[in-house]
């Protein structure tokens, strides 16, 4: 994909209702629909993901990079969101992926304004409380997690290959998961990491590996 390359809107919409779930904490109900505006897209450091579900709206920003003016920036999608959507309560979350410190404001009290939202810095979340989860989508998700002191291709690879076992056999469904963590690594350039364990996993079988079963073991005594 390019910079600028829009994936599927099915896969938009999965990855929003799977971060949702599994880094929010949401209860999502029944089926969501993505909201086909301008400001809704998914591109290589600027992805937004807005849908619906019952009568709600979700706005999620995936943030690569601390951004100066980042509450104004959420108060502008919250007042075209509204604008279409004056029957829905609203929920916006930025996920901070960035390596440096979380600095952005959530919130602006000011004049006759009083507004703010959520954000989630995913190096609060452990990596392997999704690596290791029974789910295939948290599992896909963990792309986005701070990997600390690991090895990067290591980690992509056992991603890989618990997605492999997770889905067990069914291709299609492994291949859907497959796309979402690409779409991801984009957002923490781990693309390279993604091509390689796909190689990878063609030319052998990496749960024989010894680094493999090193990440397997440390990932049982976290649980």
């Amino acid at each position: 994909m390019g910079d600028k390359d829009i994936v599927s809107k099915e896969i938009i919409k999965e990855i929003g209702r799977d971060i949702s779930m599994h880094i929010l904490g949401i209860d999502i109900q029944g089926e969501v629909t993505l909201v086909d505006k301008e400001w809704t897209r998914v591109e290589k450091r600027d992805s937004d993901i807005v849908f619906k579900n019952n009568d709600k709206i979700f706005h999620i920003e995936i943030q690569n990079d601390n951004h100066k003016n980042m509450e104004s920036r959420m108060l502008r999608y919250y007042s075209d969101i509204l604008f279409e959507y004056k029957e829905c309560s609203v929920e916006q979350y930025v996920v901070y992926i960035g390596k440096k410190r979380c600095n952005m404001k959530s919130e602006i009290a000011r004049d006759r304004i009083l507004y703010n939202y959520d954000i989630i810095d995913v190096k609060d979340i452990a990596c392997e409380d999704l690596l290791y989860h029974s789910n295939p989508s948290a599992v896909a998700l963990s792309i986005l997690c701070d990997f600390k002191d690991r090895d990067k291709q290591m980690v992509v690879n056992t991603i890989l290959q618990r997605i492999k076992e997770l889905t067990d056999g069914d291709e299609v469904e492994y291949q859907n998961y497959i796309k979402k963590v690409n779409v991801l690594s984009t957002n923490r350039n781990l693309k390279e990491e993604v091509k390689k364990g796909m190689n990878t996993m063609l030319q052998v079988d990496i749960t024989k590996t010894p680094l493999y079963e090193l990440a397997m073991e440390k990932g049982m005594e976290k649980g």
